[in-house]
């Protein structure tokens, strides 16, 4: 990998993981855009890594809490252990289907109009969700997040709206936060949640991917892939704290109107010949 596609594979990754704007989409266009040729899963899993150490960072205190209920003891934390179990149904229907789509590979979900397309559509949706009212504040102040007001319901739902961001573009990130608005939680809890939710889901992907990097017999570039981890964990842990930090002063709007211009671009790109 040269200098240039490190750093670029890792600001992508690493800002985008989280921040409901797809990931996905913007690697996929990367060798595009930028006359680079694909990085390839060598990368991918180097990425994945970094933002996974990312959010598990700032989410320790979170994950500390849920591990500590699982212990065989009379003063677990209930509410902790019972978001254990939501987050494990909310993650269920991704895995099955991740897999599904990671056998079959259907070349349409590879094409830029799908990337274009899904900008637009799921930045419109996010939209209207966000106009919605909250009528489950589960925040409480400060990282303090009343977890035991999300009800099987709401979790598997949001889970579910993971299922559409296998189609690049449509952001995982977006989609959950999306479905979670759309329940009537409040924005900081909605994407406190989807950062939950990120790593059952980032570490299934990065196993997957892994297990294909073994499979096929690749010597790694130690050098590369620990620049890529490095990069996208300190752009990943930046994005994180930035987005917290407006959600809780401002609405989603930023993101629909990011989101509505990639898609414009992109399919002024194609419309040109540009990309395919």
């Amino acid at each position: 990998m040269t200098t240039l596609s490190i750093y670029l594979v890792s600001v992508i990754q690493g800002l985008t993981e989280f921040l409901p704007v797809s990931s996905s989409g913007h690697l996929i266009l990367l060798p595009s855009l930028s006359g680079l040729a694909d990085q390839g899963q060598t990368a991918d899993v180097a990425a994945h890594l970094g933002t996974l150490a990312a959010v598990m960072l700032y989410l320790r205190a979170d994950l500390i809490k849920m591990a500590a209920s699982l212990l065989p003891r009379a003063d677990a934390d209930k509410t902790a252990r019972r978001l254990v179990g939501l987050l494990i149904l909310a993650s269920l229907p991704v895995i099955i289907a991740g897999l599904a789509v990671e056998l079959a590979t259907p070349s349409v979900l590879r094409l830029a109009m799908t990337v274009a397309a899904a900008n637009v559509v799921f930045a419109l949706w996010l939209f209207w969700a966000d106009r919605q009212p909250v009528r489950h504040h589960l925040h409480e102040g400060g990282t303090g997040f009343d977890w035991s007001q999300l009800t099987i319901r709401q979790a598997v739902l949001i889970g579910f709206a993971q299922i559409c961001a296998l189609i690049p573009g449509a952001s995982r990130s977006g989609l959950t936060m999306t479905m979670a608005r759309q329940l009537g939680l409040d924005r900081l809890s909605a994407a406190r949640f989807s950062l939950l939710l990120s790593i059952p889901v980032i570490s299934g992907a990065a196993v997957v991917k892994l297990a294909g990097l073994i499979s096929a017999d690749t010597p790694p570039d130690i050098a590369s892939l620990a620049a890529v981890i490095l990069l996208s964990f300190l752009f990943a842990l930046g994005a994180i704290r930035w987005m917290m930090g407006w959600l809780a002063q401002a609405s989603f709007t930023i993101f629909v109107i990011y989101r509505l211009g990639l898609g414009v671009v992109l399919f002024a790109l194609i419309g040109s010949g540009v990309i395919s």
